[in-house]
């Protein structure tokens, strides 16, 4: 195995950039060759069904079933054109990553023979097995009826010789088994509450759409030192290795010029991610070494979200035509910075107006408070689900490092915005609203540039910051479906704004003029949540004491954070929303456990694997190797001279005996606590029994180890280590 490992040093060290083909067309020119948009819609589909088939995605008609058969033959039309060969209906189940079954275009022609087929029913809705997918006890393993139902507010794309058709999967039973289902009725839900209250400013405002734009970090790893590393094969981190003595200290990565091999990678995923409609726009080296990071310009939540689970399968794919593997667990290497998937969210109105954004009058800039405070007390309210929402045992890792925001869920607002809520908490009705002549009301409220409102440094410990028209929920990691937080989030705003509505529409009730009345609540609201705003520095000891008399969730125990879903509050929030039911989210919280605990479960099994058969046979090699030079040193010289120049052998004999011996006892003792742990029927309390017996032991087992690292003969050891993983590229 030693010989694997610097085989694959050697190899990696002369490997050179790939060639990549890049289209004789301009971007814009070859921009979702591979999409079934509204201009191929407008090609392929008869006018009437094309405007039907539009009203459905820009107004959220109700899907007209009698277009399917023409919508599906013009689909099928365009996709054989491309080459397409299959078809499948792609969708989100609860594993983080996403579901396809591939049935050809063909059907028995009746004479013998075949013929291309791909009717309306076959596109809008289909039958796939449920049985294997998570489903927190909904569906029973021998009942294994489940429906797809195609989603045309996301068009439907070809990889490689295959149409894929993005879907939502529920139950025969109706309850939802996937992340799209209920995103879309958070946004469906944050929209319509939304309108109601921009309708206090403007009445002819009719939808209002939830923007993302996320932030992709990941890692790039050769291939070959990935296949050297078990660790890394079998659960995404390494289990195992000592810091580099040059990781990132120095500050050089970031920013730093793109490797010639990894810029061929992002050439080639750029040009096949603009192929699929994904308008990848920045591309850099991010703090750790080997560590990079794409972003798109933002689009609308539900598209967003598919975008990003089909770039991380396109980057999995791409990096192996160059020969890497992309890492894109939330903490591959310990000691250096671990990789988030930061949530650009924001509102923006068919009027053109986004709703995050200051204006340039200010009873625009009422609106912009109006909506600041609401997410600010959306977020105040559901903090604990918030952070539930990203949450996992792989993202448990980075919260709370020195690279990630920390895990309590706090709002930085910087300095201008900070002044302008203390200016209306702390100013009579009377100061805020003067009459003014023909001008009617005038309000004091400041001007707030566009340009000078995010005139403070970025808080890079804020889990949720405002940005100058957005808030950034940096706390999403890089592994995850940013659907699950982008559910929570526009679903507590939802049950907010419509709080808000009531509250404003019971003063006007009572006589109270509309901006009065508004004020009144804001004025309020900015007093209920001021816990939830913190513009200091997050990593401090102090904070975390001043967080928790403020009453906000400071649990760290991930399979505890999860116990958020099933407060009475958040039930409450999602029935009313309509989003999710109790029933689902008690399952989702069941498939959550389950996870957490297989993830801890494949790690720990890993680990013994690795102690068992990589570092104690190793490091008992190289002990026998010192104690064959002692007993040769005895034969050389007098007894105490031999003694003295052992005497640094000895210690290292006695160290590797003693480090081994605990290894190999704490892995015996780890198995036997699985087997305890294992047999907990309550998911919930396995996963706790995981978190609190077996993750430490990893942590004392992995210590001892990277403590042998430094101590056996580097020809000896058999796993690629930081220096070669982190810096070979």
């Amino acid at each position: 195995m030693s010989k694997l490992r610097f085989r694959v040093v050697e190899t990696a060290f002369k490997k050179k950039p790939v060639a990549v083909a890049v289209p004789a067309e301009r971007p814009s020119e070859y921009f979702a060759k591979y999409v079934f948009n509204k201009e191929k819609m407008f090609r392929y589909l008869p006018s009437k069904v094309y405007a039907k088939l539009i009203d459905v995605i820009d107004n959220g008609a109700p899907l007209d079933r009698s277009i399917a058969d023409e919508v599906a033959a013009g689909m099928k039309k365009w996709a054989l054109e491309m080459g397409a060969t299959h078809y499948t209906h792609w969708f989100h189940p609860l594993t983080e990553g996403t579901a396809e079954k591939h049935d050809a275009f063909v059907e028995h022609d009746g004479k013998g023979g075949m013929m291309e087929e791909f009717t309306g029913k076959l596109l809008v809705q289909q039958e796939p097995d449920a049985s294997s997918f998570p489903n927190g006890g909904i569906r029973n393993t021998f009942e294994a009826r489940g429906y797809s139902a195609w989603d045309p507010s996301s068009p439907a794309f070809i990889v490689d010789d295959t149409l894929c058709i993005p879907t939502i999967f529920i139950a025969y039973t109706g309850e939802s088994l996937d992340y799209k289902a209920p995103l879309l009725k958070a946004l469906r839900a944050v929209d319509k509450a939304a309108v109601d209250v921009c309708r206090y400013f403007n009445p002819d405002v009719k939808k209002v759409v939830a923007y993302l734009g996320w932030e992709q970090e990941y890692f790039l790893i050769d291939e070959g030192l990935y296949a050297a590393r078990p660790d890394l094969l079998m659960t995404g981190r390494t289990l195992t290795g000592h810091d580099s003595a040059k990781n990132q200290q120095l500050e050089d990565h970031y920013f730093g010029a793109i490797p010639p091999r990894v810029a061929a990678f992002m050439k080639e995923l750029e040009i096949e991610a603009l192929k699929l409609g994904i308008p990848v726009k920045t591309r850099h080296n991010e703090v750790a070494p080997n560590q990079f990071e794409l972003a798109p310009i933002f689009e609308e939540c539900n598209l967003a979200v598919d975008h990003n689970m089909l770039i991380m399968a396109l980057m999995r794919k791409v990096a192996r035509n160059h020969g890497f593997r992309v890492l894109l667990h939330e903490k591959p290497f310990k000691g250096v910075n671990g990789s988030g998937k930061h949530n650009n969210w924001s509102l923006g109105t068919d009027t053109g107006i986004l709703l995050h954004a200051p204006g340039k009058l200010p009873e625009d800039n009422l609106r912009f408070i109006t909506f600041v405070v609401n997410t600010l007390m959306a977020v105040y309210k559901h903090n604990g689900l918030l952070k539930a929402s990203i949450s996992s045992a792989t993202n448990a890792h980075r919260l709370g490092a020195n690279e990630a925001p920390p895990a309590i869920i706090s709002s930085f607002l910087g300095k201008q915005l900070s002044q302008v809520l203390e200016h209306i908490e702390e100013s009579t009705k009377d100061n805020l609203i003067s009459l003014s002549g023909k001008q009617g009301m005038k309000l004091d409220i400041s001007q707030i540039p566009e340009l000078m409102i995010d005139n403070t440094d970025r808080n890079r410990t804020s889990p949720f910051a405002f940005t100058g028209n957005r808030f950034e929920f940096r706390a999403v990691g890089s592994e995850a479906n940013c659907a699950s937080a982008m559910i929570a989030l526009n679903s507590a705003l939802a049950e907010q704004l419509v709080e808000f509505k009531k509250d404003v529409d019971k003063l006007i009730g009572k006589g109270e003029p509309k901006i009065s009345a508004i004020l009144d609540v804001i004025r309020k609201y900015i007093r209920i949540c001021k816990p939830i705003h913190f513009d200091g520095n997050g990593y401090s000891d102090e904070w975390k004491a001043e967080a928790k008399k403020r009453g906000l969730d400071c649990e760290t125990s991930v399979p505890l954070i999860f116990d958020n879903y099933l407060k009475p509050e958040s039930i409450r929030m999602f029935e009313s929303v309509g989003v999710m039911t109790q029933k689902e989210l008690e399952a989702r919280n069941e498939v959550k456990w389950e996870t957490y605990t297989k993830k801890i479960q494949i790690e720990a099994r890993v680990l013994g694997d690795l102690a068992m058969n990589h570092i104690i046979p190793v490091a008992t090699q190289y002990q026998t190797d010192l104690i064959d030079n002692v007993y040769k040193m005895k034969d050389l010289f007098p007894v105490e001279k031999a003694a003295k120049l052992s005497a640094k052998n000895l210690e290292l004999i006695e160290e590797i005996a003693d480090r081994t011996t605990f290894i190999k006892e704490h892995v015996d003792t780890m198995i036997e606590a699985r087997k305890v742990a294992n047999k907990i029927e309550c998911e919930r309390d396995k996963a706790i029994a995981y978190h609190d017996n077996i993750v430490p032991m990893m942590e004392e087992i992995r210590y001892h180890i990277d403590k042998l690292e430094l101590i056996v003969d580097n020809q000896m050891w058999t796993l690629p280590k930081y220096r070669e993983l982190l810096f070979i590229r």
